[in-house]
This record gives C-alpha cells, structure tokens and sequence, in this order.
C-alpha cells in the first residue's frame, strides 16, 4: 500500500505541472518493522494538516490511501461537510477486511463518512459491500506499475545468465530447453506457494524448475514440501531477494505462477507482482480467484486456473514445454499489455477523472463500460 501512494504520488505530481490541478500530499515513509510505531503520529499530523486546509477553504477533494488513513474522515466528518470538502479512499484488500472485531466494527462508519470509495480491483469492491459500503459511492480503480522500474528484458538466455549470476547457482538453473518457474511475494497460506510445491511440482518433469522469492510463515511448510518429495534439485526457496536479484529472477523465469487458494478473511486485493512479472516479458499462470482476476487477461498477459486444481497448473504449463516461439510471444504480449493497461500515468489520469466527478457530484462517476473494469481512462 505504500509503494501504491508512492508511485501515485509521483504521477500525480507530475501532472499537476501540466494541469491547471493545485496538489499536495502528506506521505509516510517507513520500513515495515516502523511501520506501526509511526502511523498514529502520522495521523496525527495529517489530520490536523487536512483540518487546517478545510478551514481556510483550500481544498476540494482529499483522497486517502488507504482505508487506515481513511479513518480521519469519521473525526472530520463534520467539519468537511459545513466546508463542502469532498473525500475518496483507495480501498486495497486486508485493509478492510482485517478480521479484528474492533476494527470490522468501524469500518462502515469510515464508509459511511466517505464520499466515495475506490477498491483497486472487483474483488475488494465486493468485500466493501459485504461490509455496508453504498453502491454508489464504489469505483474500481486499478493499481498502475512504475514502467521505469524494470528496464525491457533482453533473450532469455542471456536473462537466464544474468539470474545465475546473481544468486548462488548451486543447483544450476534448468537446462535450456527446460522452464523455470517462479513465484514472488510474502509467503503466507493464501499465496498457495506450499500447496503448488507439494502437489504440483511433482507431477511435472524433471526439466521444469521453480524458484521461489520471499519468505513469512509458510516457509517451513514450503521446505517441508521439498524434501517431502525430494524437489531439492528442481525446487529453490530463496527467501528475500535485494531488487537486483529480483529483477533478474523476473526476467529469467519463463512463466509467473501465483498459485492462490481460498482463505478465509484474507482476501489477494490486487496482485501487483503479476504487473511487475509481465513488466519484464513474464506471462502468468495464476489462480482465478480474488483480484487477481482483475490484472490478467486469458491469453494476454498469462493464463487463469480454478484455484487447487492441479491438473489445471499442469496443463497450462505444459502448453509452454518445449515451445520456445509461443514462449516468446506470450512474453512479448504480457509486455506490452502490463505497460499499456497499466502504467501509473493513464492509473494517476483515472483517478484525477474520478476526483473531478466526485468533486463535481458528490459522487464517482462509473467506468465507460463495466468489463473491463480495469480499462483506464485514456
């Protein structure tokens, strides 16, 4: 979520030298292990920021990040409504459906003081209206992706060099005409990353490697599933990989497998390492489920699955074995799809769309069209 109002931050900044737009914007920056000691000063903070800019009439539209800083607007609900002061919140997944009472308790109030809410894909708009959100207040807006992040991947063999360079080649990487599979992200039970090892790696053949970036507290699971089925030469946890590294993994990987399973209370609001994969000419296979469905496109930029079903993961992989021209076409449309579709500039042109609506309405005007609902505004 962080990385999210960064990256939007800076797009919309730019923007507001080209646009007749006046912006400003409070953010934190934090590593994750300070995150939480600092966000009640930072509320503190931003909410006298946005109360000082409501009483001296220079603001029209606040939008939040998250639905945590969204808590402001139940305190300065009041206030902004005497001013005519619209707000909006980016609603991403676990930040309204975190399954702590207190907290599921205040959430439709923070709905309720909102003008408008902004889920980044359908699967968090419905969780918003399990939760008493008003339909008229939703509009998906997608997450966007930094097109300067991931400079444009070269041959695969030469990516593949360039991966085994940059971790410890012991096992070496699959042979050349084999695939290397891989995973990214915290390694939690939704992510199915277990699962995948312990029933579908073994079902694949011997030149089909898998290497997995990322740990949390499904890691002695995973590793327990390597050894169960003795995947050690063909299975890699490499647990948490510098950028470098993670670029390199990216772009020399054949296929992005983001094995997802049903969990409940925990929902895969968006999925933004799958943009991050087909940045770099890596299609997808993934589970359709949550809002992955929202960032893959069937023959596009991957290939969707029913969750848990391995004979599903099996096939859809197995179309690439052996198959190095559909391989590169595939990654070449992932590319271009992922840098089109979602780049932070046509995202930011979205929202700022959306803003104007709500400013102008009350409320967010919805998309051209209901599917795509990821499509953005041009």
């Amino acid at each position: 979520m962080q990385r999210v109002a960064l990256k939007l931050h800076e797009s919309l900044d730019a923007k507001a030298t080209e646009l007749p737009l006046a912006y400003d914007a409070l953010l934190l920056r934090s590593a994750w292990r300070t995150l939480h000691a600092k966000v009640p000063l930072f509320l503190g903070k931003a909410g006298w920021k946005i109360a000082r800019a409501v009483q001296n009439d220079a603001v029209d539209v606040v939008l939040f990040s998250s639905m945590v800083t969204a808590s402001l607007t139940v305190p300065l609900q009041g206030l902004l409504r005497r001013h005519g002061v619209k707000t909006a919140a980016i609603v991403h997944g676990l930040d309204v459906t975190t399954p702590f009472p207190p907290y599921q308790w205040f959430v439709p109030k923070v709905f309720d003081a909102l003008d408008a809410v902004l889920p980044v894909s359908r699967a968090t708009r419905q969780a918003c209206r399990e939760r008493g959100c008003a339909a008229d207040t939703l509009r998906v807006v997608p997450n966007g992706i930094d097109t300067e992040r991931f400079r444009p991947p070269q041959d695969r063999m030469t990516e593949r060099q360039v991966l085994a360079q940059c971790v410890d080649a012991s096992p070496p990487p699959p042979p050349p005409e084999g695939l290397l599979l891989c995973s990214v992200g915290r390694q939690v039970e939704r992510k199915g990353t277990a699962w995948f090892v312990n029933t579908v790696m073994p079902r694949l053949p011997d030149d089909v490697h898998y290497w997995i970036a990322g740990d949390g507290p499904e890691s002695p699971a995973i590793q327990a599933a390597i050894r169960r089925h003795d995947l050690s030469p063909r299975v890699r946890h490499l647990g948490r990989v510098p950028n470098d590294t993670l670029a390199a993994l990216y772009r020399g990987s054949d296929l992005f497998i983001m094995p997802n399973v049903p969990v409940e209370d925990d929902l895969e609001g968006f999925g933004i390492v799958l943009l991050e994969a087909g940045q770099c000419g890596t299609p997808a296979i993934a589970a359709e489920i949550d809002g992955i469905q929202d960032v893959l496109t069937e023959g596009i930029n991957g290939h969707l699955v029913p969750p848990e079903d391995a004979d599903a993961f099996v096939k859809a992989i197995g179309r690439y074995r052996g198959r190095s021209q559909a391989l590169d076409a595939a990654a070449d449309r992932a590319r271009r799809h992922t840098e089109s579709t979602f780049g932070w500039s046509a995202v930011a042109d979205t929202y700022l769309s959306v803003l104007r609506s709500v400013h102008a309405d009350g409320r967010p005007a919805p998309p051209p069209t209901e599917e795509p609902v990821f499509a953005p505004s041009a």
